[in-house]
């Protein structure tokens, strides 16, 4: 670990300036030489580098959500070169090519974290050996020697033998206690994170290697994190917390205020928009007249959610517009757009099943001649009020066309004697 810090040993200098200017900020009020200060200051650093991603975010969520509408295409080529992983794999990246659009997308926030993460390791890791470091001189390197956070030196590590967490001033259980509390915190919220995405804001129901990757996420990475953890010092155990935390939180609000089409959230979405309508008799909110207007947009395109949206509006008596508001539509109208929302085609059969449903009651070839049931020689001693018995249809499920003024529909079975 000592080695990849070093290889960011570049932003060291402005990571440890920052942490200095808020630990000034922070050490008025709580005192310099205390783990609130120190504490706060990296969390403080935390939210400042947030800040700065956010652009990044909005471009992880636009390639995302663009990852779901290629989903069918995804299932397609899948389905397609099922056979043939090589082609598969061919075309799944001429297609990510083609949408502008990267499956490894959810791993930019990290990656973009990556060297003021190592950096600060090397700041505190730098500040458990007594060593100056950027900024960080002689009087405040004492300073953070001394800061403990729940009576564990910022410094300190798992790992860390009983002699060097008592030249920092604390005890090895102490220092072990929180370290593990703050590993199981880390991997829980890392987790959770991953997970709320899966539940609420993807289909699940479409399995391309898109999902899998998502899936695969949502288990390694906490792992990975819980193993690695037992090397970070406390700091950076506060860092990444504190990271995961404003993760969780701004996934959170993406989730309910701007839901992927289709998904679980969209529909929990609707549902508050439909009844905040019914309660105020209009779209309260640029954003939600605008994702109404997207809705309105599509016509025979929505989701199943949207169509659902639109028919409960109709139900409540309102019809949705072109620029994203509603009004009060006749109850005639109402009804009309309902029946129309809920309106689905009917599902094809396969030609199998149609097959199976002409051929219900199969009859002789005609090329095989007349009809091998033995026939009545006793017609004229039958009652006129008889009912003959009716030809089965033809296999093939048709009916042949009558020919010119003969009677449409079924006929009488004719006599093996006829010529015809």
């Amino acid at each position: 670990m000592d080695t990849i810090a070093s290889l960011f040993s570049f932003i060291t200098t402005p990571v440890s300036w920052i942490i200095v200017q808020f630990h000034k900020l922070y050490g008025a009020v709580f005192g310099p030489d205390t783990g609130w200060a120190w504490g706060l200051s990296i969390v403080s650093l935390v939210v400042l580098i947030r800040i700065c991603l956010i652009p990044l975010f909005v471009k992880q969520i636009k390639s995302m959500r663009n990852m779901q509408v290629l989903q069918p295409k995804m299932k397609a080529i899948q389905e397609r070169y099922k056979n043939d992983r090589q082609r598969q794999q061919e075309e799944m990246m001429k297609l990510y090519k083609d949408a502008g659009t990267n499956p490894l997308s959810s791993c930019l926030p990290i990656l973009a974290q990556s060297p003021f993460f190592f950096a600060l390791y090397h700041v505190l890791s730098s500040i458990a050996s007594g060593k100056t470091i950027g900024v960080i001189d002689q009087p405040l390197l004492a300073s953070a020697r001394e800061a403990h956070i729940f009576g564990a030196p910022l410094a300190a590590t798992f790992t860390d033998s009983a002699e060097k967490v008592a030249s920092l001033n604390a005890d090895i259980v102490s220092v072990r206690v929180v370290t593990a509390i703050m590993i199981v915190l880390m991997s829980l919220s890392q987790f959770y994170t991953q997970r709320q995405l899966m539940q609420k804001n993807v289909d699940l129901t479409v399995k391309t290697p898109y999902m899998q990757q998502q899936k695969m996420l949502m288990y390694i990475f906490p792992l990975i994190f819980a193993v690695m953890g037992i090397n970070f010092p406390v700091g950076v155990l506060v860092y990444w917390l504190t990271t995961n935390v404003w993760t969780m939180g701004q996934q959170m609000y993406v989730i309910n205020q701007n839901p992927t089409p289709g998904s679980k959230a969209q529909d929990n979405y609707l549902q508050r928009l439909l009844k905040s309508v019914s309660t105020h008799g209009e779209i309260r909110g640029r954003r939600r007249r605008n994702i109404v207007r997207a809705i309105v947009a599509k016509g025979p395109d929505r989701n199943d959610n949207e169509r659902k949206f639109i028919a409960a509006l109709a139900k409540e008596g309102y019809s949705a517009q072109a620029d994203g508001t509603v009004t009060k539509a006749d109850p005639a109208v109402a009804e009309a757009e309902a029946a129309n929302a809920r309106r689905q085609q009917p599902k094809r059969q396969t030609k199998a099943k149609r097959q199976q449903g002409g051929a219900g009651t199969a009859t002789a070839d005609p090329a095989e001649g007349p009809s091998l049931e033995k026939p009545s020689l006793e017609k004229s001693d039958k009652p006129s009020g008889a009912t003959p018995k009716q030809p089965a249809k033809p296999a093939g499920g048709g009916t042949r066309q009558s020919k010119a003024g003969q009677r449409k529909g079924p006929q009488r079975p004719k006599h093996p004697s006829s010529k015809k």
